[in-house]
């Protein structure tokens, strides 16, 4: 999720965060959410966004991953991306 998905990471952190989140990643995440880290004037924030349902196994992370994605945009009025 961080290597290769910075910019979702950001998105995501403006829209439950703060919009004004200059770089992000994901720090954690379990069956009820996950964690995101933000930087903001030089501090680091987190914001914990819950799943839409909470999640067991390991492959419901990407779907619920891709939830929060999709929701950010709408947030934000950003064009998602098509998903593979």
């Amino acid at each position: 999720m961080n290597g290769d998905h910075e910019g979702d990471n950001l998105l995501i952190a403006r829209a439950f965060g703060d919009r004004d989140a200059e770089t992000a990643s994901m720090t954690s995440l379990d069956g009820d959410g996950g964690t995101f880290a933000y930087s903001l004037a030089g501090e680091t924030r987190e914001v914990t966004v819950p799943w839409t349902a909470p999640i067991a196994e390991r492959a419901e992370i990407r779907r619920e991953v891709v939830v929060l994605y999709d929701r950010a945009c709408a947030i934000l009025g950003v064009e998602p991306r098509a998903h593979e």
